[in-house]
């Protein structure tokens, strides 16, 4: 079956068994998706001090972030000019420079050349080798929204306000509850033998899972809200390069809402002062309130609150998601929790309690999820799996009219309320967008352009 085929099926929702496996479509998701879309790299709490670095990656690039001596943010490529050896091998730290260990070529922190051992006596200095104006390689774009950062690895790619459009309104939630921001701790990191779409589209809208696969966790009373009757109120919305998933508030103004979700009233005061009305309007009048979400590629958030003492205490947690992909069938997970600056101490605490019983590496829904993504990936690598599309039209009837109608939605994008696949199809329809797109650039001979010591 041609690439063309498989999107053609991906497309109306009929999905290839195979692209949860394929090596040679992960070949393709390499040059045509991790190539052109924006990467989430880190979060900009990582590096707030000046030589504070970290070390991230897109795919099998690897790359020096870091702040350099003027609190400029750098997305240096990893890789030493002189033979190809990677340069910093440390996962974070502070330094003003690096130094390759290989033949100790040295840079500052802004990615420049500064040290060549024996320059005179091995190249002649500057004649025969120039220091001056010579840099690592950055990344292509850099750029940063709400404190996040990402990189893309095309010259060409749009603006990343543009690129994530209308998903910018509901990344405002996790991200800007006071005038301070998030900060972040973590990542945690950790392997699953699962293909990396698979975790992508489950926090993009997948609420049809979660009484079943976490009906464990609704019936030790942690988390309340899973239950299909609650999931089924909730909202499933697309906007620009993403979407999510809400939950239904209780009837109630903006403060008792959040009140009913473990928000402490200083934190509900910043809110007010930080949000627009369109976002208060969101919570408070149509009473729904963000919960899981992806953009395109493989970068996810979920805000949930769940139970966190024998007293009752309701707190809430966030996170994000980065489904790094080692190969077509293993997937790095990346996790972060976040949570606002100015939050009370016993909150933050609390807030990292929560996140911690229900993902990361040890969390319950984190082991319910990974037994069913691990499980479809293996099962998809067997020949039966090529002669099988999988059905992802939940929400649509053969005719391709929609179960229910798009409801009156006060944000950007549009939402559905019951279960649906929409989101899901959404996503993999610009994942398509850009293994097409990288597809026909390729055809007419584009190429990057390439850095030389000349």
């Amino acid at each position: 079956m041609s690439l063309q085929a498989i999107l053609d099926d991906v497309r109306r929702g009929m999905i290839p068994a195979r692209i949860y496996s394929d090596p040679e479509i992960f070949e393709a998701e390499k040059r045509h998706v991790f190539a052109k879309a924006w990467m989430f790299m880190a979060h900009e709490s990582e590096i707030p001090e000046p030589g504070d670095y970290v070390v991230r990656r897109i795919v099998d690039d690897s790359f020096i972030v870091t702040r350099d001596e003027t609190g400029e943010i750098r997305v240096l490529f990893n890789m030493c000019l002189h033979r190809g050896m990677q340069v910093c091998r440390s996962e974070a730290g502070n330094t003003s420079h690096f130094r390759c260990p290989y033949h100790a070529w040295t840079y500052k922190n802004s990615g420049e050349l500064t040290g060549v051992p024996f320059h005179g006596d091995a190249y002649g200095g500057e004649a025969g080798l120039r220091r001056r104006g010579v840099s690592l390689l950055p990344a292509p774009r850099v750029a940063a929204y709400d404190g996040l950062i990402f990189a893309s690895l095309d010259e060409d790619a749009p603006d990343l306000e543009d690129f994530l459009g209308g998903f910018r309104f509901y990344v405002d939630f996790y991200f800007r509850q006071s005038p301070q921001g998030a900060e972040v701790r973590g990542p945690q990191r950790f392997r699953v033998k699962a293909n990396w779409k698979i975790g992508a589209e489950n926090f993009a809208g997948d609420t049809y899972h979660t009484p079943h696969t976490h009906a464990s966790i609704v019936e030790i009373d942690l988390f309340s809200a899973p239950k299909a009757k609650k999931r089924k109120e909730g909202a499933l919305w697309f906007a620009g390069s993403g979407g999510g998933t809400t939950y239904k508030m209780s009837a109630g103004d903006f403060r008792e809402n959040l009140r009913g979700i473990g928000y402490p009233d200083e934190m509900i005061d910043r809110m007010t002062a930080s949000w627009p009305a369109e976002h208060r309007s969101m919570v408070g009048d149509a009473g729904f309130m963000p919960s899981a979400a992806t953009t395109l590629p493989n970068l996810s958030f979920v805000h949930n609150w769940p139970i966190v003492n024998a007293e009752g205490l309701v707190v809430p947690f966030i996170s994000i998601r980065l489904w790094q992909p080692v190969s077509a069938t293993e997937t790095e997970v990346y996790s972060w929790f976040a949570v606002d600056r100015q939050a009370p101490d016993w909150y933050k605490g609390a807030s990292y309690k929560a996140y911690l019983m229900c993902f990361g590496s040890s969390g319950m829904f984190e082991q319910d999820d990974v037994e069913n993504w691990t499980s479809i990936t293996q099962m998809a690598r067997g020949q039966m799996a090529e002669r099988l599309n999988l059905h992802s039209r939940m929400g649509l009837l053969r005719d391709g009219r929609t179960v229910t109608e798009p409801i009156d939605w006060p944000a950007p994008g549009r939402a559905y309320t019951g279960f649906g696949e929409y989101n899901q199809r959404e996503l993999l329809s610009q994942w398509c967008d850009l293994m097409e797109g990288a597809i026909a650039a390729e055809g007419n001979g584009r190429s990057a352009r390439v850095a030389t010591l000349d």
